[in-house]
């Protein structure tokens, strides 16, 4: 017994060594830099573009009104930023889509290409009068920019030509041939923009150093137990399925309902899949977003994130709390439309719900087909994908110098923040482009606070004219660092 006493206490003195020892070991990853030298901007000037942007009403899917404001707006980027315009060469693809090629010096350098979308989801009429200001008012108030499409996407999409037309200004000339893509139906799929660009570039044969697109933000106040500002950098994002569960019954009276009407049986189905989620799983993106941010956690986060070997379920139950970070861990699923019925007192005879699904990485769409089929576990229930099927994308390393050339230039630029890199929950243009790099990235600087994600898509949709002057300073930093010579 005495034996058995002791092989168990230098076991628990082995296990206490390793945990210590793995604590001592979990240390900060961030690079020490020197905040940028400052980058003086108009920054009125540069607000009221932005809101003359705003005012452009490019709603996807692309229709005759919205047609027509497309090539408005093109007009309007062409007067706006002159300096660049005579000095890039400009592509229209498939009538609504732009590409822009900055020409370096040295053609043997791999090229980099800065992406946007110049479309925006529709606002609802009905929800107009609960907009603080009118959605395409493009009102600069309270120190921000509001109006659709301030932080998706076009924000990112202004502060990248705000920052070549200065830098044209200032006689800057890249050595490293930079290319930026604005497609015009990223929010309908992309299919028509930037599939179209990523196909014309892939026949010129060109492969980039690096990919940057929309994507992840600054997270103030989002994050439990990280009280800076958190840089999440989008390195893999979800993938994306949609299917349709359709019910089919005899239908017949309300008077004498059946016991399996369509309705019943399709309701059941969503309940089902409701009660069992797909399984928490820390994917790579994941694991390296709690390890760069752990070393500055407070006790006992840190000590739980320094040895995830042993402590990975505790983990997971604390993300799962968090719609924001339980998106992040598992393959999501939530019912988005449904239809069924036409009249009160008449049983329909089909019933029919779309639920979207945003896939972790390391599943497949043909797995979550079947697995949502296994959840439903009734064959009278129809499940049909949709066309749109995306594969989660591939994961890029951050051990690559261009996530170093990312992470210097955030630091530059916002020094108060943590760079980590992290998974994107949401689908970006970026996806159609990925043959063309294996360093594939999605930020956006700008401050997301709590209620701010809902702005995402929602009412009161705003930039900060703070962030939007900042984003600007950032690509232009970013331009500098990505050269050879770091200028």
């Amino acid at each position: 017994m005495n034996k058995l006493f002791g092989v168990l206490a230098l076991g628990a003195a082995v296990l206490g060594g390793a945990l210590v020892i793995g604590v001592q070991l979990f240390v900060p990853r961030q690079i020490d830099v020197s905040p940028a030298a400052p980058i003086q901007i108009d920054v009125d000037a540069a607000a009221q573009r932005l809101s003359r942007a705003i005012r452009h009403r490019t709603v996807s899917p692309v229709d005759s009104a919205s047609q027509a404001e497309f090539e408005r707006f093109h007009a309007f980027l062409t007067e706006s930023f002159p300096a660049l315009h005579k000095r890039l060469a400009r592509e229209t693809v498939n009538q609504h889509s732009l590409l822009y090629t900055w020409q370096g010096t040295r053609t043997e350098l791999k090229p980099i290409l800065l992406l946007a979308h110049m479309d925006v989801v529709p606002a609802d009429a009905e929800d107009s009068p609960r907009w603080r200001h009118p959605p395409f008012a493009g009102a600069v108030a309270e120190g921000y920019l509001w109006g659709r499409g301030a932080m998706d996407d076009k924000g990112s999409l202004m502060a990248s030509l705000e920052a070549i037309e200065w830098l044209i200004k200032q006689s800057y000339q890249p050595g490293r041939t930079i290319y930026l893509a604005f497609g015009h139906d990223e929010e309908t799929g992309g299919h028509n923009g930037a599939a179209k660009i990523a196909a014309q570039l892939q026949a010129r044969q060109l492969q980039f150093e690096y990919i940057l697109d929309e994507g992840g933000n600054i997270l103030s106040g989002l994050l439990k137990n990280v009280s800076a500002p958190v840089a999440l950098i989008g390195i893999a994002e979800k993938g994306y399925l949609s299917l349709a569960l359709t019910a089919e019954t005899a239908g017949g009276h309300s008077a004498i309902p059946p016991t399996d009407s369509a309705i019943g049986k399709l309701s059941l189905a969503l309940a089902a899949l409701s009660n069992t989620p797909f399984p928490s799983r820390l994917s790579e993106p994941t694991r390296q977003m709690l390890e760069s941010l752990g070393p500055h956690m407070a006790w006992p986060e840190r000590f739980l994130l320094a040895n995830l070997w042993l402590f990975e379920p505790v983990v997971r139950r604390q993300l799962e709390r968090s719609p924001l970070t339980n998106a992040a861990i598992r393959t999501t699923l939530a019912p988005t439309v449904i239809t069924g019925g036409t009249q009160e007192n008449v049983l329909p005879s089909k019933a029919r719900a779309v639920v979207n699904l945003r896939l972790l990485p390391g599943d497949t769409t043909a797995a979550v087909i079947e697995q949502v089929r296994k959840m439903i576990a009734d064959n009278a229930i129809t499940v049909t994908p949709l066309p749109t099927r995306v594969e989660p994308s591939p994961v890029t390393p951050t051990s690559s110098a261009p996530f170093q050339t990312l992470q210097r230039t955030v630091r530059e630029i916002i020094p108060e923040a943590i760079v980590a890199p992290g998974l994107l929950v949401a689908t970006t243009d970026s996806r159609h482009y990925a043959a063309l790099s294996k360093n594939v990235f999605r930020f956006f600087p700008i401050t997301l606070r709590p209620g701010d994600t809902e702005r995402y898509h929602g009412i009161d949709e705003r930039i900060s004219v703070e962030d939007y002057t900042r984003a600007v300073r950032f690509y232009v930093q970013l331009i500098r660092n990505s050269q050879p010579s770091g200028k």
